[in-house]
C-alpha cells in the first residue's frame, strides 16, 4: 500500500527507542515516552515543503504531533509541517 500525504503534511515512520535497563530494573514498554524521532516515509504535495524535508530524512517532532495508524502492521504518523522541529543530518 501506498500513501501520499496532502499539502503540508508528511509520512513518518517513528524510531523506536531501544530497551532501557537500570541496574535490575527493565522499564516497561507502557511507562517508555512516545518515540520523538522518525524516518520520513513520504512527503506531501507543498512544493516548499518537498525543498526542505526528503524522503529517508530523520526528524525530530512534538511528543503529541500527529494522527498515528499502522501499514502493513508497522506504526506510521502523519504530522504536519509545523510540527517538525529539526532534521536530524
Amino acid at each position: 500500500m501506498k500513501i501520499v500525504p496532502l499539502d503540508d503534511r508528511v509520512l513518518v515512520k517513528p524510531i523506536e527507542q531501544k530497551e532501557e535497563k537500570i541496574g535490575s530494573i527493565i522499564v516497561p514498554d507502557t511507562a517508555k515516552e512516545k518515540p520523538q524521532m522518525g524516518e520520513v516515509v513520504e512527503v506531501g504535495t507543498d512544493e516548499d515543503l518537498r525543498e526542505v524535508v526528503k524522503k529517508g530524512d530523520t526528524v525530530v517532532y512534538g511528543k503529541y504531533a500527529g494522527d498515528e495508524f499502522k501499514i502493513d502492521g508497522v506504526s506510521h504518523l502523519i504530522i504536519q509541517r509545523g510540527d517538525i522541529l529539526a532534521i536530524v543530518r
